[in-house]
């Protein structure tokens, strides 16, 4: 009614080394899907708050659309129609829009 029970034969695969690999392969996966494609956008990101001018016309994280009329150093204030400024840091701003877009809008 019971069944014997064998010894495992020697030179049969290695379980932790085989988990080990399994490990590092993740690592290297999740780096070159979700680690490395985040450092870029941040990198470009910052190449961008770094090369702005006045007279740039942004988009800012709220969705709010205007064009640069000061610079300091943390905080950008924006022009978003005639006579009427607000000032927001410079990581709100998510992107640059080309010359002319407030014209056409």
């Amino acid at each position: 009614m019971i069944s014997n029970a064998y010894a495992q034969v020697p030179g049969g695969p290695d379980a932790g080394l085989l988990n080990i690999g399994m490990l590092v392969l993740m690592l290297v996966i999740f780096y070159f899907i979700l680690i490395r494609p985040q450092m870029k956008r941040a990198k470009e990101q910052k190449a961008m708050i770094d090369a702005l001018e006045k007279g740039n016309e942004i988009v800012t994280a709220g969705g709010i659309v205007g064009r640069i009329t000061k610079i300091a150093d943390a905080y950008v204030t924006v022009e978003v129609a005639q006579g009427t400024e607000i000032v927001i840091q410079k990581n709100a701003i998510s992107m640059l829009l080309p010359k002319g877009t407030l014209k056409s809008i």
